[in-house]
């Protein structure tokens, strides 16, 4: 038997496969997207690839469960209480499935969502690892506040934090201190906020370190789990009505994107331009909003850019731009290119800060805090400076004066590049704007 992890950096992202070596067959659980690593595995194994187990419908990341449906033929297996509208078996409480010398148990583990799923790996008769989705991170539980409005069934965070709360205890910490712990997500997620860089752990190091299984009662639990927990981008819910349906095949999806830069563009289109902010600041066309290309693109896109939302994808050369779409339809943003272009140099400039004039002048500026509500929080840095995180800055731009410059800050210059360019857009010349980027260090 064997357990390979795939991680998907940007994304912080684990999907596995499942091998046995004696019957040359695989189970994969929570593929992404993009299916050829999956079947790349196989074929070094000469091994088939007989299903996939999807433990919940995934809010941040597009699945590839469909595609590998319609491809090879696997089964897909997941919880009734999901509501698939693919073709699919159900495997809650009580399922097993059998293949070579494993068996792989099915737990109904409500919290993250009411459809979520645990997978326990019986080999040769006993449990070696249970696979646990979104419900248990290393260092961390899942956060249960993602299905308020998005899903099959949806839940008060509250009720759902409740059932985190027995699905952890009564679930999975009844497994054996020796049994492997494989997560669907890593540090760097949202869909939890204090997870380990570690890519496993077993039931009894958790047992001893991570916060959410420790003695204390529901009460407690609930309200240190809804305390603090990262935003919600816009794309999230959208991701779990696409999950639920199934995704398009993705070169399928990919072919009927053009890449070329239309004749003529439409003005009430945001142009996405993924250039390094220096690039950006000496030239880029009208509407264009700088979400550099990074580990993180893909989330930003969909917390700045809504569902449904039409925009134009730039790159400074070929592959970066064909890398940038393949991004892009991680999370099933791919519908929404109009048009991905190569691009060098538009007749827009940013307006460059006079950083000596600024740092003793800074009642001189408008200083607008793109930083998330909790990095506030923990370290306040400009006295006079409006707070308005990134991800709804363009539903509050109305909030910000234009009476004095306006100098944006983020914590280290990824995310007020995109910020300033936002409030630019939205300002047109009525005031100077601009980026304090990597200056911000002076103050940190």
């Amino acid at each position: 038997m064997k357990i390979e992890q795939f991680e998907d950096k940007g994304l912080s992202h684990y999907s596995y496969a499942i091998l046995s070596e004696c019957e040359g067959k695989i189970m994969l659980i929570d593929p992404g997207r993009n299916i050829a690593p999956y079947l790349d595995y196989a074929e070094k194994y000469a091994a088939t690839i007989i299903g996939v187990i999807e433990t919940h419908p995934h809010a941040d990341l597009v699945s590839g469960h469909l595609e590998l449906h319609q491809t090879i033929g696997a089964t897909i297996y997941c919880s009734q209480l999901l509501g698939a509208e693919y073709p699919h078996q159900t495997f809650d409480d009580g399922d097993v499935l059998e293949f070579g010398k494993i068996k792989l148990r099915a737990l109904n583990t409500p919290g993250h969502s009411l459809d979520s799923i645990c997978i326990v790996l019986e080999h040769e008769g006993r449990d070696k690892a249970v696979f646990t989705g979104d419900t248990l991170f290393i260092g961390d539980c899942g956060r249960p506040d993602l299905r308020e409005q998005a899903g099959n069934i949806t839940s008060k965070r509250e009720e759902l934090a409740n059932h985190m709360y027995y699905s952890l205890r009564k679930k999975l910490m009844v497994l054996d201190n020796e049994v492997w712990i494989y997560p669907a997500h890593g540090a760097g997620t949202l869909c939890g906020k204090a997870l380990s860089e570690a890519n496993r752990s077993t039931i009894g190091a958790e047992r001893v370190s991570n916060w959410s299984l420790q003695e204390m009662s529901e009460v407690q639990f609930i309200q240190a789990l809804l305390e603090d927990q990262p935003f919600i981008p816009k794309y999230f819910a959208y991701d779990v009505a696409l999950n639920k349906h199934g995704a398009m095949k993705l070169q399928t999806s990919l072919g009927v994107i053009p890449i070329a830069m239309p004749g003529k563009l439409n003005n009430s289109i945001f142009i996405i331009d993924t250039r390094p902010e220096h690039d950006f600041k000496k030239g880029h066309l009208p509407g264009s909003i700088n979400i550099q290309n990074g580990g993180k693109f893909e989330t930003w896109l969909g917390s700045i850019i809504g569902p449904e939302e039409a925009f134009y994808l730039v790159a400074e050369d070929e592959e970066v731009l064909n890398e940038l779409v393949a991004k892009t339809a991680k999370i099933g943003y791919e519908v929404f290119i109009e048009a991905a272009f190569v691009f060098y140099k538009g007749s827009e400039l940013t307006a460059v800060l006079g950083f000596v004039d600024f740092k003793p002048n800074q009642d001189r500026y408008t200083i607008l805090d793109i930083r998330n509500p909790a990095e506030v929080k923990a370290q306040p840095l400009f006295e006079s400076a409006i707070h308005i995180p990134l991800f709804e800055l363009r539903e509050r731009i109305l909030e910000i004066p234009f009476n004095k410059p306006i100098v944006v800050h983020c914590a280290g210059g990824y995310r007020s590049a995109a910020g300033s360019s936002i409030v630019n857009n939205a300002f047109k010349g009525k005031t100077k704007v601009y980026d304090l980027g990597e200056y911000i260090k002076d103050f940190i």
